[in-house]
């Protein structure tokens, strides 16, 4: 439980953040809310030689409308997205995922760019930023960069971050009108990791449905997006044959590891019925 010796660096500005980075190389860490990189350090499944801690570099905190979009900060935390009236009037699926990631303490502390960036597949905000089809804002020694959410999980924690880059912001655009939106997750208990979740973006004109996107969480070694469970939607009235045929395609595609939630065959069954679940809200809330 205690974590190896380390040198500890609280940079004032996101310049000397990559500075000590590409100075540190693969000594060094990011740290931002700490809730995934700490527990790792105490069971000494990491052991940085150097942390570089972004908690007093206010570039990378707030909330800004940019017209079409939001760029939300990296270190804005669970909390401030549960708490902006503008988030959930515009992009309202951020807010209720928020509220089902860990638990209060976590939230006041656990930031936006730390659940996207580590690349862990059991993270929740993942899975939304790809049903969202958000753009991940990032700066190296090379510069800064864009890095769109939907190709940028490629493994268990790898991503496609170069050595030495920094999540700086996330821009979310804002859904179109007559949009709805989901997040429906199963846990064992408060505070757990997803048995099997679901986020779903969709669009509805004239009671057919125009646009839909379903990503899963934790049933493979990254987000997954379902493709065919979109398409299975798109123009159909999003009646209980296509939200079916829907379940059935994603389901098809989720490959959930055996653990402690339960055996390969429940976890995916539960995965079928959150997107179920997922699409009907969100249907409910388009129309």
């Amino acid at each position: 439980m205690i974590p190896a010796a380390f040198e500890y660096h609280r940079p004032a500005s996101l310049d000397d953040a990559v500075k000590l980075l590409a100075q540190f190389g693969d000594e060094a860490r990011v740290v931002a809310g700490g809730h995934s990189l700490i527990p790792m350090m105490k069971l000494r499944l990491a052991a940085p030689g150097h942390l570089v801690d972004l908690q007093a570099i206010g570039a990378l905190k707030g909330i800004k409308d940019t017209g079409g979009a939001f760029e939300i900060g990296a270190m804005v935390t669970q909390r401030e997205l549960i708490l902006s009236a503008e988030l959930a009037k515009g992009v309202p699926i951020l807010k209720e995922t928020a509220e089902q990631i860990a638990d209060p303490q976590v939230r006041y502390v656990g930031t936006l760019g730390g659940n996207v960036a580590n690349g862990d597949p059991g993270n929740d905000m993942p899975a939304v930023m790809m049903a969202l089809d958000a753009v991940y804002l990032v700066k190296g020694p090379g510069g800064a960069r864009e890095l769109k959410a939907r190709g940028f999980y490629h493994g268990a924690y790898a991503t496609a971050l170069k050595d030495g880059e920094i999540l700086t912001a996330i821009r979310v655009p804002k859904p179109p009108a007559h949009h709805g939106s989901a997040y429906q997750k199963q846990k064992r208990k408060i505070g757990d990791y997803a048995t099997a979740a679901a986020a779903v973006i969709l669009t509805v004109s004239g009671g057919k449905c125009t646009s839909a996107a379903v990503v899963l969480t934790n049933v493979g070694d990254t987000p997954l997006f379902a493709d065919a469970a979109g398409a299975a939607l798109v123009g159909s009235a999003l009646d209980a044959g296509a939200i079916d045929k829907a379940a059935k395609a994603a389901m098809a595609i989720a490959q959930p590891a055996r653990d402690a939630r339960g055996p390969v065959e429940f976890r995916r069954a539960v995965a079928g019925v959150m997107v179920r679940r997922a699409i009907e809200a969100a249907s409910k809330r388009a129309r």
